[in-house]
């Protein structure tokens, strides 16, 4: 904190002429009876007496000044609690003897928090307001708040400051508070289809579940590295070797990758396992997991997101490799050679990593070529197996897996398949992952041989997804950054001097 910037000073000053007159400017407790959205709906009646005020009727409300206007002997400030806004006027008969010149006037300011009681009426202007019989200062804010009208917009000083961010902007405070109702909802609506909360480890001996870079720590009482979770996947299975039947986890992961309008380094989803089930089965409950959603945040069916509209009754389905040629244009002779593939790439100006298998391949066509154009709902399925290390292979076309992805708005938003329950397969693919490693891919996935040996025991036809809750937060609110929806997201670290220049 800059406490040289002279806003600041003049403010620190103030509090000490606060305490001077015998009043705490950090109180430790607070009257306050109702909220700001409870008093508004409660006393809308008062519009309709015929001298629109009750001077029977007494209410205790607490909240930041936000607006402040002194007319002479009266004075109106707005108050600004969580639920909503609220006008008080403060009239110098009404309060203690000097108390209104020397203290309210002088000392008080936009952004200090305070307790007001009185009781409502209704202004010439039509405002339901609340008449100030006591005023109380419950914080004294010693950093102004910036200009009203203009607030605070600048991106970098919302994310690295979002305290000041959520005072200025109350829209900015809807979204996290959807963002909670979409956590909550979904852990209910997941519970009452019968499925076991869990927890499992974030720190993993490998890095696992996932295709990904992970974060590297250290346990000084082991003396041995450990990973960041990448993904909750393999413990979860575990489980299902156990004996539960289905379970979930809303978690935080973290991938040491890069950052951009879809990626954070630490980031929540959903996982959930269901045995006895297949992807078919996924695609059914996902399906009804968007309609539970939209009920209870009662959102319209035709979502606006920027400059598209979102069809949610719209979801289709249609495997990998067809998307290709119907969406993205490939030739059908084209998708199915692997030189054919690299050819194609190097002449649309795209780099190609030396190495790479058919499959790989078929996932570069669809990234650059089908992905953005998904715009409604929809699964895609069957991806090749040399893309899907942890995927069943299907029983009819062996080179591709009982997967798929559901895409909206040109996004990844979940990842399903029917589970790989074949230990010697899954050791195989490992096996591969291996090699890909040692051939230069730092996200292939590692050896994970007590994973093997739970296979070994037998687990149940099983199927599992992962569903990305700050992408899906993205779509319901209208964000167009995984910034907006994360109330702390990764920042460049800046030095002091270079946060407060331009306050000063």
């Amino acid at each position: 904190m800059a406490f040289e910037n002279k806003f600041i000073q003049q403010r620190i000053e103030k509090v000490e002429l606060l305490r001077a007159e015998g009043i705490n400017p950090y109180s430790n407790d607070s009257r306050r009876n109702t909220t700001i959205v409870k008093y508004l709906n409660v006393n809308s009646d008062i519009e309709n007496m015929q001298n629109k005020r009750d001077e029977n009727r007494n209410y205790t409300v607490s909240g930041r000044i936000k607006l402040f206007r002194i007319m002479g002997k009266a004075s109106f400030i707005k108050i600004e609690d969580e639920s909503g806004m609220l006008q008080i006027y403060v009239t110098r008969d009404n309060l203690p003897e000097g108390f209104y010149n020397s203290t309210f006037k002088k000392l008080i300011e936009i952004g200090d928090i305070v307790e007001i009681s009185g009781f409502p009426f209704v202004t010439g202007q039509g405002e339901l307001s609340l008449h100030c019989s006591e005023f109380r200062l419950l914080t004294k804010a010693i950093a102004p708040l910036p200009e009203k009208f203009h607030g605070v917009t600048d991106k970098e000083i919302r994310y690295r400051q979002r305290y000041l961010d959520l005072i200025m902007n109350s829209e900015v405070r809807k979204t996290f508070q959807t963002r909670s109702k979409v956590i909550s909802l979904t852990r209910r609506f997941f519970e009452d289809k019968g499925f076991l909360e869990v927890e499992t480890p974030m720190m993993h001996p490998i890095a696992g579940g996932a295709n990904a870079k992970p974060f590297v720590t250290h346990h000084n009482s082991l003396g041995i590295d450990r990973f960041l979770r990448i993904a909750p996947e393999l413990y979860l299975k575990r489980l299902i070797v156990g004996g539960f039947e289905a379970v979930f986890e809303i978690n935080r992961n973290f991938r040491n990758e890069g950052m951009d309008a879809t990626h954070n380094p630490e980031f929540t989803s959903i996982e959930f396992y269901w045995a006895y089930k297949t992807y078919k089965d996924l695609i059914k409950i996902t399906k009804e997991y968007f309609e539970y959603l939209f009920d209870h945040l009662r959102l319209p069916i035709m979502l606006p997101y920027g400059d598209l509209v979102i069809n949610f009754e719209n979801f289709t389905e249609i495997p990998l490799i067809e998307s290709l040629t119907t969406i993205g244009g490939v030739a059908a002779e084209v998708v199915n050679d692997k030189e054919k593939i690299i050819e194609y790439l190097k002449s649309q100006n795209l780099t190609v990593k030396p190495g790479m298998n058919l499959g790989q391949l078929q996932g570069e066509l669809f990234d650059e070529f089908v992905e953005e154009k998904l715009i409604d709902p929809t699964f895609i399925t069957e991806y090749p197996v040399e893309i899907s290390p942890l995927a069943r292979r299907s029983d009819t076309k062996p080179e591709i897996t009982e997967r798929f992805e559901l895409f909206i708005a040109g996004r990844e938003i979940a990842n399903a398949f029917s589970e790989l329950n074949d230990p010697i397969d899954q050791y195989e693919r490992f096996k591969g992952q291996c090699d890909a490693r040692e051939a230069g891919d730092d996200e292939a996935h590692e050896m994970d041989e007590d994973f093997i040996d739970a296979l070994s025991y037998g687990m149940a036809p099983t199927a599992g997804q992962g569903i990305g809750i700050d992408r899906l937060v993205m779509l319901l609110t209208n964000e167009h950054s995984i910034r907006d929806v994360l109330l702390f997201p990764a920042m460049k670290p800046l030095h002091r001097d270079e946060v407060h220049s331009d306050e000063e």
